[in-house]
């Protein structure tokens, strides 16, 4: 049963849209299934209120110690375009590149990221999250408590009868390791879209190879992934070399280059942070736009065989 404090709607002033127009949704992990007991703050869900009944959604994951509630900017744009948008808080500490690159084998970013994701499968060393805790779990629960606390906003339509989700009509997006788990995800399911911001960029080896799985087969086309990273942050070679990996099109790579926004400076409590700021820095919500497209546009057509 679903708390009736766990899940609420509220009005905002959001970036791009008018308060009157604009509804987000909070919903505490561990209010909807018991068995979440860490990585609890709130999933963030924004949706126009004239949304189209079968408008995709939008997942966005957020980077290492990253909150969903930070993501507002970038998701109210994304809304604007006609999504239905959430930002699932799961469990996104540590990340890949602080256990991996010190392991031997080369499937541990692929196991790692396994487990972040079903709670299945061998794991890494220290990444044992429960079942409850695994991201399928967690948006199949955040899809259904959205679904009954607002039954007309059309959020179960992405999880069918048997409770598997519905990938193909899902657009899943991220930053740093949040985009490292939309490629996952991307190379496992058959989505509409898959927007990254600076990652993959795990490696292994003393070459800093690209891990394997980035390179290995995928079930959505090339011609649906879109990505970005920005000229002036620290893992640039990593991440170029990834989206290589990735055999992206160039033409669907975007590099930002603007100047930190006011308020914002780099130093040692802050050394990356042009990695960050793409997703928070109003300034890129045309960029933004172009990399998702309006909900109302196809899929990417698929490569011709």
């Amino acid at each position: 049963m679903i708390r009736a404090a766990a899940l609420f709607a509220l009005l905002v002033a959001p970036a791009v849209a008018s308060a009157q127009s604009l509804v987000i949704h909070q919903v505490r992990p561990s209010a909807i299934d018991p068995g979440v007991k860490a990585f609890d703050d709130p999933s963030i869900a924004l949706v126009e209120r004239s949304v189209a009944p079968d408008a995709p959604l939008v997942l966005f994951f957020t980077g290492t110690g990253g909150k969903p509630a930070n993501t507002t900017t970038i998701l109210s744009v994304i809304a604007g375009q006609g999504y239905r948008t959430l930002g699932l808080s799961y469990d996104d500490t540590p990340a890949v590149v602080q256990v991996c690159p010190r392991d031997p084998d080369p499937a541990c970013a692929a196991h790692f990221r396994e487990m972040r994701l079903t709670g299945t499968g061998p794991g890494a060393p220290g990444i044992r999250n429960p079942l409850a805790e695994a991201i399928v779990p967690r948006l199949v629960a955040a899809l259904r408590a959205l679904d009954t606390a607002a039954p007309r906003e059309g959020w179960g339509q992405y999880v069918d009868a048997d409770g598997a989700v519905r990938w193909d009509r899902i657009i899943v997006s991220g930053l740093s390791q949040g985009a490292g788990m939309a490629a996952f995800i991307a190379k496992q399911h058959l989505v509409r879209r898959v927007v990254l911001f600076s990652s993959p960029w795990e490696f292994t080896g003393r070459d800093r190879h690209p891990a394997p799985w980035i390179a290995g087969p995928s079930a959505t086309p090339t011609t649906r992934w879109f990505a970005e990273c920005n000229a002036r942050e620290n893992t640039v070679p990593l991440i170029r070399a990834a989206y290589a990996a990735l055999a992206l099109l160039p033409a669907n790579v975007r590099v930002f280059t603007l100047d930190l926004p006011a308020g914002v400076h780099e130093g040692p409590n802050n050394p990356n942070p042009y990695h960050g700021i793409t997703i928070r820095d109003p300034r890129y919500a045309d960029q933004w736009r172009a990399m998702f497209g309006r909900a109302g546009d196809p899929p990417p057509a698929d490569p011709t065989p």
